[in-house]
């Protein structure tokens, strides 16, 4: 068996875990026949959950062969497994359905299953049922991936033994193998919409802009399943800059605030000329030790170092750990200075609200590369930040002409086939000092594997242009 997929371990027993199951969304693996739909990293940790404790288990995918099913197939031979398309007779016969968070239930098979009674479960619940360390959970439209990381390394600084997953690398089942000390999970809204039994000792919603659009059906429905993460009675870390996430506080339930533009818990102050990271009246640390662009990352750390504080972390540890911490792959990279230009990568800015907020951390304007599959998002809203920010921009992808709609003409738009070509356009229009920025405010999926292919074809185009004897190609044309 896969390392990752070891057996669930003795902190908590299998009978206790069963018990709870039982008591939650009455899963006995005496009578219950789940339906794991999706096979792909999380499925497959879902699967092995599910051997682990004696379930009678088969798997769906709508696709033919799925990347996974070589290897799921090596490790579980006997699983029932139905591909191409979703199978009416296993939903049939399912008690319960365990569906990845990047298969919608609104699919005609999984709400006719529901409608027939079979229960929802979600690989967090499970989690949820299967641990007893405590359980820092954290989502938003933007940074969470930053925040998580930020958070397990402040916690493995102090010694912890520390899981970090969910939504961001390790699948929150796989976690359990290690028996830690505490879990720090990222969450998105897939999968907190299909999650009741998480109550974390700590939680935070970041942010909430427009995202994902596609699947849900308004702003509102989305913050909603945002808030889901503060179900429970843990401490909650609120963003006062942040009208939608404010309005989530409850009154009666202990909180800490963070804010980069007022008085908070966790806040920005200037001292002695100096700006610091503020906790109460304490200095932190200065602001320019972190190591990262942007003011938005300086929220980032600020959540961060109030959920550590949450947990007990100890406030000087943590603040070393912020000062050798280098960022994420694909966000705000920095990729190189050619000519006196700098190139920075943040392909990860799959959303406005990310696109936006790399822009305002620049205080000389930029060349924005941009564009991609908007999920039903209104462009309309990237345009100011765009008229502020953007010297020029060039535009790729699904829905280039959306963006180009929304800027109506406020700064020059260029257009590109390919991520080559997008590069070789902002080498022309870039002037020594200035940025070339790739942050396409939309997914990846119409034109790369995902946002990390994406991110890699950029890098690859940038240290392309070192080795061009020929010199940078002449300005084209604005479209």
């Amino acid at each position: 068996m896969n390392k990752a997929h070891a057996p669930i371990q003795d902190s908590v027993s299998n009978e206790a875990i069963i018990a709870l199951l039982k008591k939650n969304f009455a899963l006995d693996p005496e009578t219950a026949k789940v339906l794991v739909v999706g096979l792909g990293d999380t499925g497959i940790s879902v699967a092995h959950y599910l051997q682990n404790l004696n379930f009678k288990f088969a798997i769906t995918d709508s696709r033919n062969k799925p990347p996974m099913m070589e290897e799921f197939f090596q490790q579980m031979p006997d699983t029932p497994v139905f591909t191409g398309g979703f199978d009416e007779a296993a939903f049939k016969v399912a008690t319960h359905l365990v569906v990845s968070p990047g298969i919608s239930l609104n699919e005609q098979a999984i709400m006719k299953a529901i409608a027939n009674g079979s229960k929802i479960v979600s690989d967090i619940d499970l989690f949820a049922c299967s641990v007893d360390a405590p359980i820092v959970a954290i989502s938003g439209s933007n940074g969470k991936s930053t925040v998580t990381t930020m958070l397990g390394e402040m916690a493995k600084a102090t010694g912890l033994k520390v899981g970090v997953g969910g939504n961001l690398g390790t699948p929150a089942l796989d976690l359990l193998a290690l028996n830690a000390q505490l879990y720090v999970l990222e969450l998105s809204s897939f999968q907190l919409e299909r999650t009741s039994a998480l109550s974390a000792a700590a939680a935070t919603v970041l942010n909430v802009s427009a995202d994902h659009l596609d699947r849900h059906i308004n702003m509102d429905e989305y913050a909603r399943e945002k808030q889901r993460i503060f179900r429970g009675d843990g401490l909650m870390v609120i963003n006062l800059d942040d009208s939608v996430v404010s309005a989530m506080r409850n009154e009666g339930r202990k909180t800490f605030a963070f804010s980069i533009n007022k008085k908070a818990d966790f806040y920005l102050e200037y001292k002695d000329d100096v700006e610091y990271l503020m906790h109460d009246e304490l200095c932190l640390m200065p602001l320019a030790e972190l190591p990262l662009e942007g003011r938005h990352n300086a929220a980032n750390a600020l959540a961060a170092l109030a959920l550590g504080v949450a947990m007990g972390l100890d406030e000087q540890v943590m603040c070393d750990a912020l000062r050798r911490f280098k960022g994420l792959s694909h966000r705000m990279q920095r990729v190189a200075e050619i000519r006196g230009v700098t190139w920075v990568n943040d392909s990860k800015a799959t959303n406005i609200g990310a696109c936006v907020a790399a822009l305002q951390g620049y205080a000389r304007k930029v060349i924005l590369i941009a564009g991609g599959d908007a999920k039903g998002a209104d462009m309309n809203e990237l345009a100011p930040a765009i008229k502020e920010k953007a010297k020029s921009v060039v535009l790729m992808g699904k829905d280039a002409g959306l963006i180009k709609q929304a800027l109506d003409g406020c700064v020059p738009v260029y257009s590109a086939d390919n991520m080559a070509q997008a590069v070789q356009i902002a080498a022309s229009l870039a002037d020594a000092g200035e940025s070339v920025l790739l942050s396409p405010a939309c997914a990846s999926l119409d034109q790369y594997k995902n946002y990390q292919d994406r991110g890699e074809k950029f890098t690859k185009a940038v240290l392309a242009l070192v080795d061009r004897s020929s010199g940078f190609p002449p300005v084209v044309a604005a479209i």
